[in-house]
């Protein structure tokens, strides 16, 4: 199947934080001990016995940041045990300030409690609203091997612009990659718009061009519909592409979009680069153009990428682009899932994990 996500991470660097933060209370609390037992008497590790429960609140449960602050209180009365049975005024204020800490520490555990918890049902309306718009295609359409795969460029992010169909038709299995202009709820629209028009065209019409026309007017009926840039987005790159049934051909309609790549099965890398430019959807009131559809060689064994610009304008420290068609030359997938896996994983060490735009990934392995 295919799959979503952010940037990938190093779990040893996230594994190591995680134990620096469980102990880090518990370093504070005994670095306060020992600087009160071997200092002479009117020095005060307050200040580290006062950190304690702030350091356990936005981190751990209101339970864990109350043992904080009663450990830190605990190990100012065993310290001052040292020196004398009877405690001064100055140890009853010292325990009343970490006290005072502790409580507020409490307070600030349950707001960052609850602002996660929003936070938490924010994102799996968001994931499911991605999940709505966009579907994963199955593994198998019309005989043909699929994957698809969406990787946000914000860590946890799921809604953006990048967009992905699959479609078996009586003209064979359609598909269409694309991009819409922006982010956020306005190209979460656009992307709904453009994957119900072309579900419905892909059914109805006869031809790849018919299929562009109804798209271009689903985004320009739409945009009428709406009030301001805002609430939608102006224009979407996309590509189309249709396998017919027993056909060792796949054909390609281009609006503005990244080229797709043939693999072959000797590891042979072709680009399917368009005819003539065209415009991107939802631009039809600057001109017409026909739309040209380009046919190229896709036989047995060989797979079609197709992908939007956050792959192949994935740029390293150096300003240097990623380019997907001299990355994949002369090497041999064992399917389509490990193609979009090896090329995640790449673009990621290529950007250092600082990719700056969403990137949808699909697959089509002719078996």
């Amino acid at each position: 199947m295919g799959k979503r996500g952010g940037r990938h991470r190093s779990t040893a660097d996230t594994g190591g934080t995680r134990w620096f933060l469980r102990v880090l209370p518990l370093l504070l609390i005994a670095g306060g001990a020992g600087y009160e037992y071997l200092t002479p008497s009117g020095f005060s590790g307050s200040p580290l016995f006062s950190a304690a429960p702030l350091v356990a609140a936005p981190f751990f449960s209101l339970r864990s940041t109350i043992l904080a602050g009663l450990g830190s209180i605990a190990a100012i009365v065993a310290v001052h045990l040292r020196y004398t049975r009877t405690f001064g005024s100055d140890i009853y204020t010292e325990i009343a300030t970490v006290a005072t800490v502790c409580v507020l520490a409490c307070f600030i555990n349950r707001i960052v409690r609850r602002s996660n918890e929003q936070l938490d049902s924010a994102r799996q309306i968001a994931q499911a609203a991605q999940f709505a718009v966009l579907p994963e295609p199955a593994d198998r359409i019309g005989g043909l091997a699929i994957a698809a795969r969406y990787e946000a460029a914000q860590a946890g992010a799921f809604i953006g612009g990048d967009l992905y169909a699959v479609q078996d038709t009586p003209y064979g299995v359609r598909i269409i990659v694309g991009d819409v202009r922006g982010k956020g709820m306005g190209a979460v629209a656009a992307v709904a718009v453009v994957i119900g028009a072309f579900r419905e065209a892909a059914e109805q019409e006869g031809s790849l061009e018919a299929v562009a026309l109804r798209l271009e007017r689903a985004l320009a009926r739409e945009g009428t519909r709406r009030s301001g840039i805002d609430d939608f987005e102006g224009f979407t790159t996309a590509v189309l592409a249709e396998i017919r049934r027993g056909s060792g051909r796949v054909r390609i309609l281009n609006r503005g979009h990244p080229a797709p790549i043939v693999l072959l099965g000797d590891g042979t890398v072709r680009l399917i680069e368009p005819e003539e430019a065209a415009l991107p959807l939802g631009m039809g009131e600057l001109g017409a153009w026909p739309d040209r559809v380009t046919e190229a060689e896709f036989p047995g064994a060989a797979t079609l990428l197709l992908y939007t610009d956050g792959l192949s304008e994935a740029r390293n420290a150096s300003g240097v682009f990623y380019d997907p068609a001299a990355r994949l030359a002369g090497r041999i997938f064992p399917g389509p899932e490990e193609l979009l896996a090896a090329l995640a994983l790449e673009v990621s060490a290529h950007t250092g994990g600082g990719a700056r735009d969403d990137m949808a990934l699909l697959a089509v392995r002719r078996p």
